[in-house]
């Protein structure tokens, strides 16, 4: 079973480890900017009606959550209508009980998945194992990380750091012990890899009678649930099995599949650089003789009403889990997502993470600093989240928080320096008259500032004692 992400260092030191893979840079390199050139394209082609699909999706987002109670009822009245039961979740120890119940009331030991960052979230794959449960992922990248004992590093591409020789040496030495083997003479090519999982995840899906999944979108005055994926082996958990439990954010909901439409459009585009997406799964309660003849939803808070109550770091649930933000960072493309400590990696993560974990440790509070800040990710998020205004945001309540004493002794003392011209006036009058002796590297907490940066020559007479003397009989 794969691990967690418990026990990773905090991101500068996980960072500093990573870059000093060549390897994982290569493989991080070609694959980002291979999907960026990509989703380049189609948006371009859509010219000004980019940016109003953009500005709608955004308006829709933030109409939802502002009125996130009402469309939350809405659902849940939608699916019972339609023949499923809704749960409710505060948090991830009572989403793990009520989905490990679930399945135990099935009598069945073994759950195939759909793709679902949210149960990655709350660690449902160890709960379960903890239950005698076994979860098999199915969709082609999540089965890599599993039989590889690793985590995923991408939203999209969870195994985008590794190349296609070490995919194939993890199916010759792990795949045996989860179900059909892969065939002896397996070569790296990605057509062989990709036949070796599809007949290796048949015979899973035709004798498994209980799924998960996550969900896209869920559509409110239906009750409709939506998966998008590449494969299909979606589509086969979505529809094989008897019972059907799906682990949902409270923030996936659109009221409307008018609104739904629009979302349509911006996802396939900014995640994989397609136009369409080549598989959309779309259920609705439970239909006599047709798919799952039980369903259930259970819906996930674990902190999202917690940054709903943040004015300003409430827009990373805006999110729909494109990773454009990913693939156009040059920190992602350097680090990769482990370095991140969390399932959501890159700029969304660096925000995303330390507002639902409620910045409970060093990882969360190293997070909000895991950027340049040269606002990349704004730029391609296909429903507007300003990522670097929540960055800084929370690096302010890092500062403001318990520990950082030098940091708000230093920044106490400029706060009293420039709020004080006289104050101002006699600093700098001394630096000027110190000159060459100001050294260039300063000690203790700023010498985090002096080791990166250069401090400029010194003046000898600062600008305003210049202006004082000469500077208004000039003008």
């Amino acid at each position: 079973m794969s691990g967690t992400f418990l026990g990773i260092p905090p991101f500068p030191d996980a960072a500093r480890s990573a870059v000093e893979d060549s390897q994982l840079r290569h493989n991080l390199r070609k694959a980002t900017r291979t999907i960026r050139g990509k989703r380049a394209e189609v948006v371009d082609e859509l010219d000004a009606d980019w940016m109003r699909l953009r500005a709608r999706g955004k308006e829709v987002k933030d109409h939802t959550l502002r009125h996130l109670d009402h469309y939350l009822e809405e659902l849940e009245r939608s699916v019972q209508r339609a023949g499923g039961t809704v749960h409710w979740a505060a948090d991830a120890e009572e989403a793990n009980a009520i989905v490990t119940r679930l399945v135990q009331e099935t009598g069945e030991s073994d759950v195939v998945k759909v793709k679902s960052m949210a149960t990655q979230e709350i660690e449902l794959n160890q709960a379960l194992e903890r239950a005698g449960i076994t979860a098999y992922e199915t969709d082609l990248a999540e089965l890599i990380v599993q039989l590889g004992e690793d985590l995923p590093s991408h939203i999209l591409v969870p195994a985008i750091h590794l190349g296609r020789s070490q995919i194939r040496e993890i199916f010759l030495e792990q795949m045996a012990a989860w179900g059909t083997p892969a065939p002896a003479d397996l070569t790296d090519d990605p057509r062989a890899l990709a036949e070796a999982a599809r007949v290796h995840l048949r015979e899973r899906f035709l004798r498994t009678r209980t799924a998960v999944s996550g969900a896209n979108f869920a559509v409110a005055d239906s009750g409709t649930l939506v998966v998008l994926e590449s494969e299909g082996n979606g589509r086969m958990c979505l529809t094989l099995p008897q019972t059907l439990i799906s682990v949902v954010g409270i923030e996936k909901i659109v009221p409307t599949w008018s609104d739904l439409e629009v979302f349509m459009q911006l996802l396939p585009r900014s995640s994989t650089g397609e136009r369409m997406n080549p598989y959309t799964s779309t259920w609705t309660g439970v239909t006599p003789g047709d798919g799952p003849q039980e369903f259930h939803l259970v819906l996930l808070d674990n902190g999202r009403t917690d940054v709903l109550a943040d004015t300003v770091g409430r827009q990373a649930l805006r999110c729909i889990r494109c990773s454009a933000c990913l693939n156009t960072c040059p920190v992602y493309e350097r680090t990769g997502g482990h370095a991140y400590g969390s399932v959501y990696p890159g700029p969304i993560g660096a925000i995303l993470t330390p507002q639902l974990r409620g910045m409970s440790s060093a990882t969360d509070e190293a997070l909000p600093y895991a950027s340049s800040l040269c606002g990349a990710c704004y730029e391609v998020c296909p429903v507007a989240i300003d990522i670097p205004e929540v960055l800084v945001h929370l690096r302010e309540e890092v500062a403001e928080g318990s520990g950082h004493l030098g940091e708000k002794a230093l920044m106490a003392g400029a706060g009293a320096v420039f709020g004080s011209p006289t104050a101002l006036d006699a600093v700098q009058r001394a630096a000027g008259l110190a000159g060459g002796a100001v050294p260039r590297h300063l000690p203790g907490l700023a010498g985090q500032w002096t080791d990166t940066r250069d401090i400029p020559d010194i003046p000898k007479e600062s600008f305003r004692r210049w202006w004082k003397r000469d500077g208004r009989s000039e003008g």
